[in-house]
C-alpha cells in the first residue's frame, strides 16, 4: 500500500506545473522594468527577480542578462519584451518571450533528462527552440548552435540551422535559410557603445553570420 502511494506521488510531482522567475545576472546602463499590475517602469538592479508578465526596457548603450532556468537571455540595447509565460515540470521548462522592439540573444541548455521549449515571439516571427543559442532582432534570425523553428506570419516554419540566418520576407513568410561565412559578421545592435567589441564571456557573438542590417523598432517607454 505504502510502494502504491509513493508511486502515484512521484508519477504526480512528474507532472505538477508550477510557475518560475527569472533574475538579472548583470546589466549596464538604463534597464527599467514594469511589473504586472504597475502603471510605470522601476530602475532594475542586479539581482531583481523578473516574474511572468513583467516588461523589460533596455536603453541606449544598454544590456542585461536574465537568467530564467535553462534559458539565458541577453537583452540588447533598445530592446523591448515581456516574460510571457515561465512554466516548469519535473521534466520540462516553457519560457514564452514577447520581443515587441530590439534585438535579443538566446541559449537554452537544459539539464540531462529535461527539456526546455523557448519561443520568442515577434510582431513580424516566431523562433521556438528545445535548447541551442540564437540571436533575432523581431525579423532576422541567426543560430548559432543547435536549430531554430522559424516561422512568419504566413507561409510553413522552416528550420535554421548553426551557422544559418533566416529572415522574415516583404509577404510575411519565413525565407529558406542560408549558410554564412564567418567573415561576414552582422553591424552591432543600433545604440550599442562600439568603443569597445565586447568578448565572449559577456556573451559576445562569436559565430559568423551573413551581413545583414537588423532592424530595430525603437519604442521607448510610456
Amino acid at each position: 500500500m505504502k510502494k502504491t502511494f509513493f508511486a502515484i506521488f512521484l508519477f504526480s510531482l512528474t507532472f505538477f506545473v508550477f510557475g518560475q522567475s527569472g533574475v538579472i545576472r548583470s546589466m549596464s546602463g538604463q534597464i527599467e522594468l514594469k511589473h504586472p499590475g504597475s502603471s510605470g517602469y522601476i530602475a532594475a538592479n542586479v539581482g531583481d527577480v523578473v516574474s511572468e508578465d513583467t516588461e523589460v526596457y533596455a536603453g541606449l548603450r544598454s544590456n542585461a542578462v536574465i537568467a530564467v532556468g535553462s534559458a539565458v537571455i541577453s537583452v540588447r540595447p533598445l530592446t523591448r519584451l515581456t516574460l510571457r509565460q515561465i512554466r516548469a515540470s519535473a521534466q520540462e521548462e516553457q519560457v514564452d518571450v514577447n520581443l515587441r522592439s530590439g534585438r535579443v540573444r538566446v541559449e537554452v541548455n537544459p539539464p540531462a533528462g529535461t527539456r526546455t521549449t523557448m519561443s520568442v515571439t515577434s510582431p513580424s516571427a516566431t523562433a521556438s527552440v528545445r535548447g541551442t543559442t540564437f540571436e533575432f532582432d523581431t525579423r532576422v534570425l541567426r543560430v548559432e548552435h543547435g536549430a531554430v523553428s522559424f516561422q512568419g506570419t504566413r507561409g510553413y516554419a522552416v528550420t535554421v540551422n548553426a551557422g544559418a540566418a533566416s529572415t522574415v520576407t516583404s509577404n510575411g513568410a519565413a525565407a529558406p535559410p542560408a549558410t554564412v561565412s564567418e567573415s561576414q559578421a552582422p553591424p552591432p545592435p543600433v545604440g550599442a557603445d562600439t568603443s569597445s567589441r565586447p568578448t565572449a564571456d559577456s556573451h559576445a557573438v562569436t559565430s559568423g553570420v551573413d551581413r545583414v542590417n537588423f532592424p530595430v523598432n525603437v519604442d521607448y517607454p510610456d
